[in-house]
């Protein structure tokens, strides 16, 4: 202890910190990451709801897709104020107290791991529900609920260790009666230090875990859609065809949420990794033993860090506008503030009878054709009665004698050819 605190007094610490310019920099920087993260999460819950209520969205992806926006929510709006003030600006004197310092540390913890956890649960829903669709049904609707709930308490217990783990620790060094600097940080306390390591490797064990069986399930997905919906005869009924098409667009819906996972995971692999890098640096030697470069390196890391891990908060929003067209749509819609989308059954209704009005067009053309082909006909069989009753017009009763002998003589064919009909006719 004497010894780590004759180094710290011998240190200038403040020739670590970054300067102006780059302060500016990461300021402006945090702020639009903020500003965004939090407008791009807020209007995803609202999307989310609007097409919940119109029909294009379930209920369980419905809650798994609130859980994690607020989940980002929460880690911007507690992480990244306390980041730009302790980290930035002053990041070798801590304003807080030992309680804030403690509560800070355990709420971003559950929450940036309730983020990684809830990707997991949305990824093991989809999977039973492609790969054990059966079982799926038979868990019931109770299952979202208890699988988001399994993730927040899970991610509560892993961030437990840090209320005991962390505080306020350090000394104010003084030369001739007058303080030189502030050396007091929010970090793991010296006392605690077994207890710290092993909350930090045990949550990036949860971390290395979760990314393994995600890509596991995302895996076994792809494996399923790209079996065939099965060999279909080619005199198949409309019923079929509905059938058909009807499983040909839950196949392109299913393909499409296996892609936003995959994004999701690559987006928590790559931004996160930094993150837990600089932590593991933390948990692997202890403060007393770090040497000038060692720390310097680690100073240089933290807002690289810290930057990435913020990004995959806001990539979120993004990447379900990459990955569904209906979902881009509805948030340029609420970012107008103007709902313009039907509800599914409507729309179906309209495209059905549109599709019936196309299926109809060639029946109507077909009997169309053959009534204008039996017109020439009908006028060949009634053009003997009509010449002969021009051509007798100028004899007065002899034509109309003419005219009702012609007459008889058709009626009397017409009997017998009823009476006794042609060998094509039978």
């Amino acid at each position: 202890m004497s010894e780590e605190m004759e180094i710290a007094d011998k240190k200038d610490w403040r020739e670590l910190e970054p300067n102006y310019s780059l302060k500016i920099f990461l300021t402006f920087f945090y702020s639009l990451i903020l500003v965004t993260g939090i407008m791009g999460n807020s209007i995803t819950i609202r999307v989310t709801q609007v097409l919940k209520r119109n029909g294009y969205l379930q209920k369980n992806v419905t809650d798994h897709m609130v859980s994690l926006a607020c989940s980002d929510l929460l880690v911007l709006l507690i992480g990244m104020p306390v980041e730009l003030y302790s980290a930035i600006w002053f990041p070798f004197s801590s304003a807080e107290g030992n309680a804030a310092c403690k509560i800070y540390n355990f709420l971003f913890e559950a929450c940036s791991y309730a983020t990684i956890l809830n990707v997991a649960t949305l990824s093991f829903e989809r999977y039973v529900a492609i790969c054990h669709p059966f079982r799926f049904k038979a868990l019931g609707g109770k299952r979202t609920s208890a699988l988001i709930t399994f993730a927040w308490l899970v991610s509560v217990l892993v961030a437990l260790p840090l209320l005991v783990a962390t505080g306020t620790q350090g000394h104010i060094p003084y030369l001739a009666d007058t303080p030189v600097q502030n050396l007091t940080f929010c970090t793991n306390l010296r006392e605690r230090w077994v207890m710290y390591r092993v909350s930090i490797f045990v949550a990036f064990i949860v971390y290395m875990i979760v990314l393994i069986c995600v890509a596991f399930m995302c895996r076994a997905m792809v494996l399923v859609l790209r079996k065939p919906l099965g060999s279909v005869d080619s005199g198949i009924s409309g019923t079929q065809r509905a059938h058909k098409h009807e499983g040909s667009k839950v196949k392109t819906a299913r393909k499409q949420t296996i892609i936003f996972l995959g994004l999701i995971v690559g987006s928590l692999m790559v931004c996160w990794l930094p993150n837990q890098i600089r932590r593991l640096m933390m948990a692997a030697v202890p403060k007393s033993r770090w040497t000038t470069s060692y720390f310097r390196s680690y100073i240089t890391l933290h807002p690289v860090a810290d930057t990435f891990f913020y990004l995959s908060s806001v990539l979120n929003p993004f990447l379900y506008n990459l990955s569904s067209r209906q979902f881009r749509e509805v948030f340029v819609q609420v970012l107008r503030c103007r709902l313009t989308i039907e509800h599914i059954n409507k729309r179906t209704v309209q495209n059905s009878r549109a599709a019936s009005a196309r299926s109809l067009q060639p029946l109507l053309i077909k009997s169309l054709r053959r009534s204008r082909a039996n017109r020439p006909n009908l006028t060949q069989e009634k053009t003997p009665t009509f010449t002969t009753f021009q051509s007798q017009n100028d004899s007065g009763v002899a034509s109309n004698t003419q005219t009702l002998s012609l007459t008889e003589e058709s009626d009397s064919t017409l009997k017998t050819k009823r009476d006794n009909p042609s060998e094509t006719e039978v």
